[in-house]
């Protein structure tokens, strides 16, 4: 019963955090300078008359107050339909699950390269002085490095400077490596520095030194012992994680020109696009809240005493 009205509470915040990110979302999209009505024509090029802009925004609703027009969104959001967008002329559910693919395959190829690259490095520099300062300090580089640089270097580096990988587009195995990389160094510094702290803790355990004296060797007890012990702080870490794969998403999927929800988001808030923007900034909340979600019901598996206080 405790465990339901735990839930309970978490999927009531999670509501009110997509009802925040609805209204943050309008209010920022509706009050920047713009006019939606020219994508809805086609966009600036397009020249359209006076005429037919004030046709288009009544239409549209957009000749209505801004208050009305946020009811509206929100109305329509709450029923399930995220309405058309202006300048795609398609529904906001179609356009995002086009994109989705791509964007997906970005994100578990960068997820799978971060966590082995952690995980590697970790278990080879915990406990061992000589090269745990030189681990840290990459950590830190490839943590603190901004996206959209990092971007760029490997870049200059291993597509016009070696000619290993292509530079943009997002077909074959190959025009992967380079963004998942992009994506994947950032959370490797952060997620190899907690699990080597981690790690560093349970290999001074009793149950480490009981393992030792029975004869196992260091990787042994790294692999079999200290390192299912040592990734828990990891479920921590998660909610980083997904906030990195989304929102590097957004950069990596520009400057590699690769097709996905982030690059589709940036067009869409270049257009004023108000629906494919709510729609994809509600996708990324939702996802933020069923991941926490999962992460604290994870907690209670993992330590069933929390049981008796959710």
């Amino acid at each position: 019963m405790k465990t339901l009205k735990f839930i309970g509470w978490r999927l009531l915040a999670g509501v009110g955090v997509l009802w925040g990110a609805a209204t943050l979302t309008f209010l920022v999209v509706h009050f920047t300078p713009g006019d939606p009505a020219e994508a809805v024509v086609g966009g600036e090029g397009a020249a359209p008359t006076p005429e037919v802009l004030a046709q288009v925004r009544a239409e549209y609703g957009l000749d209505r107050p801004w208050y009305e027009q946020y009811a509206a969104h929100l109305w329509r959001i709450a029923h399930g339909d995220f309405g058309t967008s202006y300048r795609l002329h398609t529904p906001v559910t179609r356009a995002i699950g086009e994109q989705a693919a791509a964007t997906v395959e970005l994100a578990v190829a960068a997820a799978v390269t971060g966590l082995l690259l952690a995980i590697a490095v970790a278990l080879a520099t915990a406990g061992r002085r000589r090269w745990r300062g030189l681990a840290s300090a990459a950590e830190l580089v490839a943590a603190s490095t901004p996206t959209f640089w990092l971007g760029i270097v490997l870049l200059t580096v291993f597509s016009f400077g070696l000619g290993l990988f292509p530079s943009t587009g997002g077909q074959g195995l190959a025009s992967l490596v380079l963004p998942a990389l992009c994506l994947a160094l950032p959370i490797a510094g952060v997620l190899g520095h907690v699990l080597r702290e981690a790690l560093e803790e349970v290999l001074d355990e009793p149950f480490i030194v009981s393992a030792r004296a029975r004869g196992l060797g260091d990787t042994a007890v790294r692999l079999r012992h200290a390192l299912r012990h040592a990734l828990t702080p990891l479920v921590t870490m998660t909610g980083f994680w997904l906030g990195a794969l989304l929102g590097g998403a957004v950069v990596t999927e520009t400057l590699f020109t690769r097709q996905g929800i982030g690059r589709l988001l940036v067009s869409a808030v270049n257009a004023k696009d108000l629906p494919l923007v709510l729609g994809v900034v509600l996708l990324s909340a939702l996802v933020y809240v069923l991941v926490n979600l999962l992460v604290d019901l994870l907690y209670l598996v993992i330590d069933p005493r929390l049981k008796e206080t959710a």
